[in-house]
């Protein structure tokens, strides 16, 4: 398979199961609910060393969130379960309450269960916050704070989502992958229910894991590594490559997360010095999930 002359690999992202919640963050204009909500998302590239893989799904028009301002969507995601409580109490806590003029509200698909958020953040009010009745379907908390009212809903919920999927492509130079990645970030950003974790959404690190050092859950994955190429006798990267850039995307479902990695290929396609196209699999002992790049509807 080909597109635009650029082969497609018959090979598969190889994903597993997360626990997910997904949260609207509004604010006074888009650029801030985006600030915001980049900060709510920070260090959460990788549950190899952070606490979560968080991110922005997708951005919300004024009539689309619940109190008629510029919004954001992103996914916080966890490995445990029982961490995901904690990870919404704190990056909510710390990065949106005090963000000025931003809000949070759950969108939670398909709720498993749910955790009681807004009534401890709340107690940042220190007695002066208020509990509002259903709105929307929503119960909300308001909060006194210098910037204005703080407002965020009561409960957060957690659903079962899918993480790992992802994109390997081979590149000319560094040009041409930084150029077809951050594109490709932004076709992602149009595929409601899936988001990309890693800085900008690109991963300049590919892993396996595995590692020589007992320390390390994870180490370089040397077959990908274009200064390794005359040292690795199983290389995967061409002679004409030097620069491979991965994409990681999670989402709230298998088909969402595929249909991000066929936004992601078709628009990597259109740009010049990509040389191949594959995805990144352990032989299926890493995941439950094969996301063939050839069942994608490329």
């Amino acid at each position: 398979m080909k597109i635009n002359g650029v082969p497609i690999e018959d090979t598969f992202a190889e994903a597993f199961s997360m626990h997910m919640n997904r949260s609207i963050i509004t604010a006074y204009d888009a650029e801030w609910a985006r600030t915001t909500a980049l900060e709510a998302t920070g260090f959460a590239t990788s549950v190899i060393m952070t606490p979560a893989e968080a991110g922005i799904e997708y951005i919300l028009s004024p009539d689309e969130t619940p109190d008629g301002r510029p919004g954001v969507r992103v996914i916080f995601a966890t490995a445990k379960k029982d961490a995901l409580e904690q990870q919404i109490l704190a990056r909510l806590g710390q990065c949106v309450l005090t963000s000025p003029t931003a809000c949070a509200f759950d969108d939670t698909p398909n709720v498993k269960d749910s955790y009681a958020i807004g009534n401890r953040i709340a107690m940042f009010g220190d007695g002066y916050q208020v509990k509002k009745g259903t709105i929307h379907g929503r119960i909300l908390w308001l909060v006194p704070r210098m910037s204005g009212t703080f407002v965020i809903q009561e409960k957060f919920g957690r659903t079962k989502g899918v993480a790992g999927g992802n994109v390997i492509y081979f590149c000319e130079d560094i040009d041409s992958g930084m150029r077809s990645g951050k594109a490709a970030v932004k076709a992602i950003e149009g595929v409601e229910g899936a988001y990309t974790p890693f800085p900008g959404g690109l991963v300049g690190s590919g892993s396996k894991p595995s590692s020589k050092y007992k320390a390390l859950l994870a180490s370089t994955n040397e077959r990908y590594c274009p200064t390794l190429r005359a040292l690795v006798s199983d290389t995967y990267v061409p002679d004409d490559s030097d620069f491979v850039m991965e994409i990681v995307i999670n989402g709230l479902s298998e088909d969402t997360v595929g249909e991000a990695m066929k936004a992601a290929i078709l628009e990597i396609c259109q740009h010049q010095g990509v040389i191949k196209i594959s995805a990144g699999n352990f032989g299926g002992e890493l995941g439950k999930y094969k996301i063939n790049l050839h069942d994608i509807g490329l």
